[in-house]
């Protein structure tokens, strides 16, 4: 599992974990940041190993924060 600050392979840092649902099976939406565009979204946890930013990297929209 993945720590508050850890990046993945493609640059995104893991800023927090909430308490939200997310949008697959039993996955809760964290809060990422992309260290090149500084783009801050949500992504479903099960997803940060392989997340790409959308604003550059051609990933999937992100989760609603709120």
């Amino acid at each position: 599992m993945a720590e508050i600050g850890e990046i993945n392979r493609n640059g995104q840092k893991l800023i927090s974990k909430t308490t939200h649902r997310g949008t697959d099976h039993q996955q809760y939406v964290w809060i990422i940041y992309c260290s090149d565009c500084n783009l801050l979204y949500g992504i479903n946890g099960s997803d940060f190993f392989e997340r790409k930013c959308p604003n550059h990297q051609g990933g999937a929209e992100g989760l609603r924060l709120d």
